[in-house]
Order: structure tokens, then sequence, then C-alpha cells
């Protein structure tokens, strides 16, 4: 019970932070404006980690690796952890469940980047109905952009409706199967 309760916190902590770093990594790959409240709560969120180790890990092709690998590694440490707690050490050699971990905390990430994508694109359809010039809406626009341009060029709006973020959450559902 009292390791159940560990992991579930250990999950939400490295879960929250993990999304926070994915936030900030496609913020700066997508060229959204850092001067708006959700820019300015990720990096303060994220600062005391992607700073420093700015000056260990360039950027790569405009990629803010500084703050995708901490990310990765936050969920490949969860997954140490839960296999470690959970009894996974009985027997067994670093070596085989090594990159099992490892290739689990990878998946992780991925999958995390996908619901944070919905979630983006839920919040755009939602802010486009209710408050479309809220302070939130060009943010979430500008990091929704990329996703649903090659699917607006392909369906036309129906009745002055865009069906494209419907659509890029199908596909991303569709993903998440497949993970």
């Amino acid at each position: 019970m009292i390791v159940a309760a560990g992991l579930f916190l250990l999950d939400a902590l490295a879960s929250f932070l993990t999304v926070a770093l994915l936030l900030r990594f496609f913020m700066q790959a997508c060229r959204v404006s850092f001067n708006n409240q959700l820019g300015t709560f990720v990096v303060a969120l994220t600062n005391w980690l992607v700073r420093p180790l700015r000056r260990a890990l360039p950027g790569f092709y405009g990629l803010d690796l500084a703050s995708l690998l901490p990310a990765c590694l936050l969920q490949i440490v969860y997954a140490s952890a839960v296999f470690i707690l959970r009894g996974g050490l009985d027997g067994a050699a670093a070596g085989a469940w090594l990159p099992l971990v490892f290739w689990y905390g990878l998946l992780a990430t991925l999958r995390l980047a996908i619901y944070l994508l919905i979630a983006a694109l839920l919040l755009q359809a939602v802010l486009s109905w209710i408050s479309p010039y809220s302070p939130l809406g060009q943010p979430v626009s500008q990091l929704t952009r990329p996703v649903l341009r090659p699917i607006q060029r392909l369906l036309p709006t129906i009745g002055g409706v865009d069906l494209s973020p419907l659509v890029a959450i199908v596909f991303a559902q569709l993903l998440l199967m497949f993970l």
C-alpha cells in the first residue's frame, strides 16, 4: 500500500515536470512566444533544470535538447523506480532489464507528448468557441498550427466549422493505441 502511494506521488511529480519540459521544448520548436502567462509559467517551472544543461547541451537544428533530454531521463528514472520498487531486481542482471527500462521511459515520454498535443488541441477548440481572444489563444494556436495545417489543406471547413482538430485528435488517439 505504501509502495503504491509512493509510486503514485512519484508518477504525478515526474509526469508533471515531464509535461512542462515537453511544453517548453515544443514551444521553442514551434517558435511560440514565451511572453505570455503560459510561457512565463513554463520557464519559471523548468529554468532551474534547463538553464545549467544549456551550457553542456547545445541546440540541434533549432531544437532545444536541454529541455527534451531531461524529460526523457525523468521518465527513464521513473520506470527504473517502478521496476525496483515492484521487486524487479530478484536475480535479474542489470544488462537484461536496463534496455527495457530505457525503452519504456522513451515510450512514456512519447505518450506524454501525444497527450500534451491532444490537450492543446482540445484547449484550442474550446477557446475558439468560448473566448477566441483569450491570452492563451495565441500561444495554443501557434503550438498546434504545425499539426493542423496539413490537415486543413486536405479537409476544407464544413459550414464554417474547422474539423481539423477533431481529425488530429483521432489520429493522435490512434497513434496512442499502437504505443
